[in-house]
């Protein structure tokens, strides 16, 4: 049976470290804040808004939101984007992405109005920047980030080993693939075109799975003594629920396969999704801690 490497413990820590943090910037005068901002009402950002402000909360950071309508112009946005760049008291900005179909042209450019010091979720060139250079330039994005927290935790060392990431995406795959690298691992990206990825995740010593394919991650990928991170939130319309039903989230691994094979899992929900909020705080604070 495998360890699972639970989201909750990790998010303990962080938040019981931030606590600390953000009452001695208070003792100084700061307020650490976030702001959030938010073009339209889409269900999954106001969800995720939700449990970030419920977050920030329970670690002491303040929360200021900026709502536009779903139909704001670009011009809206960027003033909008302008002010809490403008605005000292704001230290860390959340920006809700994908932007409402008519400002997708826009994005680049709206993203990148933003200064890159309150950049808290990798929205800007600059961030990734940092990301992919090893710089202090903005902040990582908070799911990959998530992962390493949770590796951090652990005491699971990357240095030496083998490390495979399923997925290319700007938002999780290719900063976790650097991520990794800046851990000393030594990095394999698997995507939609490569050739044989079970045989190389075999080959793995860690396995981040980032596909979004529900049970993509079978037995045939993985072997004793390996450590995987499942990053993706799926909806599996067969998964027994709470209420006795069938329907649930679950994550790119065929669970039920994968966990009695390797040593260590996050299993979905419970696992990596639950400490990305920790980690956008934390970004928050580290912001406010460089004032």
């Amino acid at each position: 049976m495998a360890k699972l490497l639970l989201g909750k413990e990790v998010t303990d820590a962080l938040n019981a470290n931030l606590q600390v943090r953000t009452a001695a910037l208070r003792e100084k005068g700061v307020v650490p804040t976030l702001g959030i901002i938010r073009v339209g009402e889409d269900p999954s950002d106001l969800s995720y808004e939700k449990g970030a402000t419920k977050r920030a909360e329970l670690v002491g950071v303040a929360v200021k939101k900026f709502e536009l309508p779903a139909d704001a112009t670009k011009e809206q946005v960027l003033a909008v984007i302008d002010q809490v760049n403008a605005d000292d008291s704001i230290h860390g900005v959340l920006m809700f992405r994908p932007l409402p179909k008519h400002l997708k042209a826009d994005q680049n450019e709206i993203c990148n109005r933003l200064d890159p010091k309150k950049d808290v979720d990798c929205m800007t060139h600059m961030s990734n920047a940092g990301v992919f250079e090893g710089l202090d330039l903005g902040f990582a994005p908070c799911t990959p980030a998530a992962c390493m927290e949770i590796l951090d935790y652990y005491g699971i060392d990357c240095k030496g080993k083998n490390a495979v990431v399923i997925g290319r995406s700007l938002v999780v795959g290719k900063p976790a693939a650097m991520m990794l690298m800046g851990k000393n691992a030594t990095v394999t990206v698997c995507h939609t075109r490569t050739v044989n990825t079970a045989e190389i995740c075999k080959r793995a010593d860690i396995i981040v799975s980032a596909a979004g394919v529900l049970n993509s991650l079978t037995a045939d990928f993985v072997r004793p003594g390996q450590v995987v991170i499942d990053v993706s939130i799926n909806w599996d319309a067969n998964k027994p629920n709470a209420k006795g039903g069938l329907g649930g989230i679950a994550g790119d691994a065929k669970f039920d396969e994968v966990e009695p094979i390797v040593d260590a899992i996050t299993p979905v929900p419970g696992g990596v999704g639950s400490v990305t909020t920790s980690v956008l705080m934390k970004h928050v604070v580290e912001a406010a801690e460089k004032i």
